[in-house]
């Protein structure tokens, strides 16, 4: 099981491209499913429609949603497609099958209010500060993945025409920034970051304490600690700064194309969703207000 595991995580990442935590998280997935069957007495290469029916009735009982379920049979059919495709299994189990995903959840965004109080919490008296102010202020200024922010290196900053230049998984797009995020970031490069690097040479923009590149752990500790110092009761990760700048940006006249090439989406569908956002949002704010409503 497990080489068959390991050869797909190699095809994942050397033939499909796909991103680390791309390829961490359907790896992930597919050991846990052959932790269960391991458990059914199955090997993957024996297992049947019924074997697939079974684990997801398992991961129902065991509380996970139906976006959890639909994520993994999706991988679940991607992992036999490729058994199929290099010939380790003659066909695919994974045959008319479907979950409820159930309701599926709008992402939550951050007010305007919340955005300026989230980002007046980094006290920029040291490194840290001035650090933390530039990370926040970029993020929200492009909308890029957490992924996209720690894998920036200082030549991917274009200091005279303020633009950063954002490596996604597909391709690179290069983002204008506001002026306040163009002075938090010149601050930090001009001022902090290289006292902070632990090696001369390091290309990273954004550092840890220890000198070496931030890591997605590392961010999201820094973010959770800011969240809890502006007191805001909405439960924030990094995404949640990129989906607050999508619909902010459509809320301000923005056109779908435009927010499609500055999110990095492939396919317009991805931000399409945001449109549903915003439309929700001025139906909330229409029934709040409209002395009728």
């Amino acid at each position: 099981m497990l080489d068959l595991i390991h050869a797909y995580e190699n095809y994942l990442t050397k033939v499909k491209k796909a991103s680390a935590n791309t390829t961490a998280s359907y790896t992930r997935d597919i050991r846990q499913y052959a932790d269960w069957l391991r458990s059914v007495k199955v090997e993957i290469v024996d297992a049947q429609q019924v074997n697939i029916e079974g684990y997801l009735s398992y991961l129902k009982r065991s509380g996970r949603s139906g976006a959890t379920l639909s994520r993994t049979l999706a991988g679940l059919r991607n992992f036999y497609a490729y058994l199929v495709s290099s010939g380790f299994v003659e066909k695919t189990p994974v045959v008319n099958i479907q979950v409820d995903r159930g309701e599926k959840k709008l992402p939550q965004v951050l007010t305007g209010r919340e955005i300026e109080l989230l980002l007046a919490q980094p006290v920029c008296v040291d490194a840290k500060g001035f650090r933390d102010k530039a990370m926040l202020e970029l993020l929200y200024a492009t909308g890029m993945r957490v992924t996209e922010l720690i894998d920036l290196d200082l030549d991917d900053y274009n200091q005279d025409l303020g633009l950063i230049k954002c490596h996604g998984t597909k391709k690179t797009r290069a983002i204008p920034l506001y002026p306040t995020a163009v002075r938090a970031l010149n601050a930090y490069i001009r001022d902090y970051r290289d006292a902070m690097l632990a090696d001369p040479e390091e290309s990273a923009l954004f550092v840890n304490i220890s000198g070496s590149r931030m890591s997605r752990q590392g961010f999201w500790k820094i973010l959770k600690h800011y969240q809890d110092t502006a007191h805001i009761e909405k439960e924030i990760t990094p995404h949640t700064l990129r989906h607050s700048f999508a619909v902010h940006l459509l809320e301000n006249g923005a056109d779908l194309g435009s927010l499609q090439e500055l999110m990095g989406h492939s396919d317009i569908s991805s931000t399409q969703l945001y449109t549903q956002m915003v439309n929700q949002r001025l139906k909330s704010v229409y029934s709040k207000c409209h002395p009728k409503a």
